[in-house]
């Protein structure tokens, strides 16, 4: 938990915009289900702006300064008392080598008074009916949990202090605060408002001048706020365990489907002489970002360790063809596991022990390709030959991201389906959110602005987890997506589907510049099986190979993984007209010699849309969703632009002035990706080892 992870001098900046206090106050209604307070709110624009205008004072305006942080993962976000230190000053050691650290509690105590002199942990507070605790005594809690083997910066060795700052005092009216029977240690000093000097001094001797993002990265990831990217997790390990910290309700959902697996399915090495027969079935829902493939990814690392047969089925090219290039590289058996929903027409014999299936909600009504001949065509529902595929069957799934009519995948379909055979059904709902570098408020955000959710779309509110800019033309987004991925990022392009799609062109597959905005153009992501001129990737590969950058992305290559930045693209399939959205279907030229189409009419050219083929009411519907999931396919920042200047006017005034230094992430706080493994490596059998 935490609720702003800004520098010192960007949050003065926040501040200024008067957007601070309501989006503390946001996070703090959501982490801990009621309102913030009055006096909590007045502490926070009153104490927070004066130790970020000291750290400013004292030339340290780029320290981090994490607000109400947790200090270790396994904190209870949801009842009891979670520790909670006011601020973090995060930031590198002006001389040593290392990161440096800060625990800063934070009191707008004025007067104070010794309950009795045997007691020094305990004063009584001028307004306030009951003793308190020396703050050095909630300081040293902190500071143990911090640095022992739980912190969230693990073994790593980081300076790490910690104070109390009484602005509003002076030291002779809290005496018994700093008089010799207080406690002392490195996390026991206390700063008021006359010793201001000594606090400025003391911060130079703490931390460098150049700020801390990276090391603020860390903190995070070791809090629980941010994820390893899910294909660089599985890279790291090879496939044989994802590296994931499994969290709440994730590490939940995954001890259940373990434990039923041990119960349900015999042992490798004692196989039943009377097979049981009955099954499971588990539902998992979430929305994007929430950790079901983490989970998923986790527990077939674990089953096939134990020596179960374990399928990974998906209705995504993209994410099978991601792992199977850069996971399962040199592994032909580990490539044939990752499978699709329509691999189950017939069904194995004997049957799997557990097949997964993730992104159910993209489920067919039947199993067909125009490419089979008719014996081989499904015959009935889609979700009846997973369930008949397996014993023990795992649905991850997510209604809110359906973006094509034919997508029947629901909760209901698979609870009637499952319970036709008698099958157990286990549901499990997850609520945290990793994707969008962890910022519930961003995910809130797409929901409200795009009419996903009923919520009033509000500006965006910058809060160091997810940053967002709109730029005004096609030009400045690709260079800034290409910019971050020159330094190391992660990156890529992806638009709706606004323009005709040319298949590659001649014998050297040529790839036609659809993507038509003005003078600028680009081409779609290759509508190809094989490589093409130049050495632009299939369609499946796209998203992950280096030369994938150049095109344009859509919802149906994108959906299932995420990019460190992400440019997304609007265009004339939903406008903003008279305070409302306005979506519209596109008409196409007559193709040329050659084949290609133009646009006649702009909106959207998604065959799968079609007037014919869907209402206008689940058209708008099918629209929001695919540009939900485009805009939350980022996990550090997002770039956004409209085709349409008066959708393009409308998203600026909700985002707001953005060019902030700062605020943007910089290659120091993003993750360092793995490199792509060898081919011909393969992975050890049964390896469980986390790299």
């Amino acid at each position: 938990m935490l609720l702003l992870n800004l520098s010192a001098q960007d949050l003065l900046t926040l501040d200024s915009r008067r957007r601070m206090v309501p989006h503390l106050a946001e996070r703090w209604r959501k982490f801990r289900e009621h309102e913030a307070s009055e006096t909590e709110r007045s502490a926070w624009a009153e104490s927070l702006i004066c130790l970020a205008e000291d750290l400013v004072a004292a030339d340290r305006g780029n320290v981090q300064m994490v607000v109400e942080c947790a200090v270790t993962v396994d904190e209870d976000l949801k009842g009891g008392s979670p520790r909670l230190v006011d601020v973090v000053l995060v930031g590198r050691h002006p001389v040593e080598d290392r990161p440096s650290v800060q625990l800063v509690e934070l009191k707008r105590w004025s007067t104070v008074t010794r309950v009795e002199r045997a007691i020094a942990d305990r004063i009584h507070v001028e307004g306030l009916a009951k003793p308190k605790k020396h703050p050095a005594l909630q300081l040293r809690e902190y500071y143990q949990a911090f640095t022992g083997k739980k912190g969230p910066f693990g073994p790593v060795d980081i300076e790490c202090g910690g104070f109390a700052y009484l602005h509003n005092a002076t030291e002779d009216s809290v005496r018994p605060l700093i008089d010799a029977d207080a406690p002392m240690g490195a996390y026991a000093r206390v700063y008021t408002g006359d010793r201001r000097q000594q606090l400025l001094a003391d911060l130079q001797k703490h931390f460098a001048a150049d700020g801390g993002a990276f090391e603020a990265e860390k903190l995070l990831r070791g809090i629980g706020v941010r994820n390893t990217p899910l294909l660089d997790a599985m890279m790291w390990s090879r496939g044989t365990d994802t590296v994931f910290t499994l969290r709440g309700r994730q590490k939940e959902a995954a001890d259940q489907i373990l434990e039923a697996a041990a119960k349900v399915l015999p042992s490798p090495q004692q196989p039943a002489l009377v097979p049981d027969e009955r099954r499971v079935v588990f539902l998992v829902t979430g929305g994007a970002g929430t950790g079901k493939s983490a989970i998923g990814l986790q527990i077939k690392a674990e089953l096939e360790a134990a020596g179960r047969t374990v399928n990974y089925a998906s209705g995504s090219k993209a994410f099978n063809a991601a792992m199977r290039m850069h996971v399962g590289v040199g592994d032909r058996e580990f490539k044939k596991t990752f499978t699709y929903f329509s691999n189950y027409v017939t069904t194995p014999e004997p049957p799997l022990d557990v097949l997964i299936c993730d992104e159910a909600h993209r489920l067919r009504d039947r199993s067909t390709n125009q490419y089979w001949r008719a014996e081989k065509q499904g015959t009935r529902p889609q979700v009846d030959e997973l369930l008949d595929a397996s014993r023990l069957t795992v649905f991850f799934l997510d209604e809110g991201q359906v973006v094509r009519p034919k997508e029947v995948g629901t909760v209901d379909l698979i609870r009637e389906a499952a319970e036709r055979r008698g099958a157990q059904v286990v549901e499990c709902g997850l609520r945290e959110q990793f994707r969008c570098g962890g910022s519930d408020a961003y995910a809130r955000w797409v929901r409200a602005l795009l009419g996903v959710s009923d919520d009033v779309p509000e500006q965006w509110t910058p809060d160091g987890l997810m940053h967002v800019e709109v730029v005004d033309t096609p030009k400045a987004l690709e260079d800034v997506i290409r910019e971050e991925a020159r330094v190391g990022a992660s990156a890529r392009m992806v638009a709706g589907y606004c323009w005709p799609w040319t298949k590659p062109l001649g014998a050297e597959k040529r790839l036609e510049r659809d993507v038509r905005i003005g003078d600028w153009h680009r081409p779609w992501n290759a509508d190809s099986g094989s490589f093409c001129a130049d050495g632009v990737p299939p369609s499946s590969r796209w998203s992950v190979h280096e030369k994938g950058i150049g095109q344009i992305g859509c919802v149906y290559t994108a959906q299932g993984l995420e990019w460190d930045w992400c440019g997304v693209i609007m265009g004339d399939d939903m406008v903003r007209r008279d305070g409302r959205w306005v979506f519209r279907r596109g008409k196409e030229t007559g193709k040329s010699a050659e084949g290609v189409k133009r646009v006649r009419v702009p909106g959207s050219f998604d065959p799968k849309v079609r007037a014919g083929s869907v209402s206008d009411e689940e058209f708008a519907r099918l629209i929001r969703h695919a540009y939900h999931v485009l805009m939350t396919r980022a996990s550090r920042a997002v770039v956004l632009y409209s085709t349409d200047e008066e959708t393009r006017a409308y998203l600026k005034d909700l985002v707001g002035e953005t060019q902030i230094d700062g605020l943007r992430p910089t290659r120091e706080s993003l993750p360092r990706h793995h490199a792509r493994p060898k081919k011909g490596r393969k992975r050890p059998k049964n390896d469980l080892r986390l790299f």
